[in-house]
């Protein structure tokens, strides 16, 4: 430091440096001055290094290479808290419950699981979050900053895993290879959730009839049959659906797409799954089996739906009148005996029935079929 004045001392908050460049860098924490843009998304750092880090976001530079595994790190401190996970034992201990951690950040962020304690707020919309990396994202859909980019496509990204998993789509990685099947995934949920098939763990109860679940999405999915909640609603007609793939494959209905086409007899189709049914009429594979009467199904929704023959299980209520359904499609046709809606309107006389095989046999009338 120097001597007699110091000259290398922030007149704001009196922290001293040792040299004055570091002074000149400090003061723009408080002229909040950032100097060094980025070329490819115009965001502005205080330092230069953080320019440099911030750049292989975009080129997908890793020039820190682990000595143990030889995993590649973009920045010096991933790498630093990776090797970690080679040489430190998990010391921290939770007190609510089993579980180890070699850091003691790790086992800090953990035990606000148990408290409920979420210190960091979003100045936004105020919500809570209990580690600051959960907030850092959650900022990105309020500034709608995506600063992770596929070098490949146009595609952005507000998460660097997102965007790791997007780009094997255009390599075919696919590094996760299942233990039992040797199926390999380009993800790791998707391994852990295929798994469950070899398994038969189902984690995931409706605490309403507490149907179990492999996924999470199909028990967020399931607990919508007895909520009513329909959040995807189609801008042309204004139907709602509970899941947005509904949504997808219903829009086509709209413009007439069918981009799923038969290699054998060239028909085509708006769902995969229809294509996937469709190529078994050709292969004759069944390979959805009852392991009750070994009868066989080329569908899983049918071999589920039949399964309830033998358990008795109904799984689709009324909220009206309690009455019981195997099939959703009963229950949908029910409701509608309560509502008085009738969808299926004719053509010709202008008639609405309630189900569509009605307006079938209806049209026969006109027709003379």
């Amino acid at each position: 430091m120097h001597t007699g004045g110091n000259h290398s001392q922030c007149k704001v908050c009196q922290k001293s440096f040792k040299r004055k460049s570091y002074l000149t860098e400090h003061m723009k924490i408080h002229t909040g001055g950032k100097h060094s843009p980025c070329k490819v998304c115009q965001k502005s750092f205080r330092r230069k290094s953080y320019l440099t880090e911030h750049m292989r976001i975009h080129t997908g530079e890793k020039p820190f290479q682990c000595s143990e595994c030889q995993k590649r790190f973009s920045i010096k401190p991933s790498l630093y808290r990776h090797e970690l996970t080679h040489s430190v034992e998990k010391r921290y201990q939770c007190s609510e419950c089993p579980k180890h951690f070699k850091l003691k950040s790790l086992i800090i962020a953990h035990v606000r699981l148990h408290t409920g304690e979420k210190p960091y707020q979003c100045s936004e919309c105020q919500k809570c979050f209990n580690e600051k990396r959960h907030l850092t994202l959650h900022i990105r859909t309020h500034t709608g900053e995506k600063p992770y980019q596929c070098s490949e496509c146009p595609k952005d990204f507000k998460l660097k895993s997102l965007l790791t998993a997007h780009v094997r789509f255009h390599t075919g990685e696919k590094p996760y290879q299942c233990s039992e099947c040797h199926k390999c995934f380009s993800q790791k949920s998707n391994l852990t959730e295929h798994i469950r098939i070899h398994t038969g763990e189902k984690p995931y109860q409706c605490s309403e009839c507490q149907l179990c679940f492999s996924q999470k999405s199909n028990l967020t999915e399931h607990i919508r049959i007895h909520t009513g909640e329909k959040p995807y609603q189609c801008s042309e007609c204004q139907i709602c659906f509970s899941q947005k793939s509904t949504l997808t494959e219903h829009i086509r209905i709209h413009t007439g797409e069918k981009p799923y086409q038969c290699s054998e007899c060239h028909i085509c189709f708006s769902e995969k799954s229809s294509l996937t049914q469709h190529i078994r009429t050709h292969t004759g594979e069944k390979p959805y089996q009852c392991p009750e009467c070994q009868i066989c199904f080329i569908r899983k929704s049918s071999l589920t739906k039949h399964i309830r023959i033998h358990t008795g299980e109904k799984p689709y209520q009324c909220s009206e009148c309690q009455i019981c359904f195997r099939v959703k499609s009963r229950l949908t046709q029910h409701i509608r005996t309560h509502t008085g809606e009738k969808p299926y309107q004719c053509s010709e006389c202008q008639k609405c029935f309630r189900q569509k095989s009605h307006l079938t046999e209806h049209m026969r009338i006109h027709t003379g079929e």
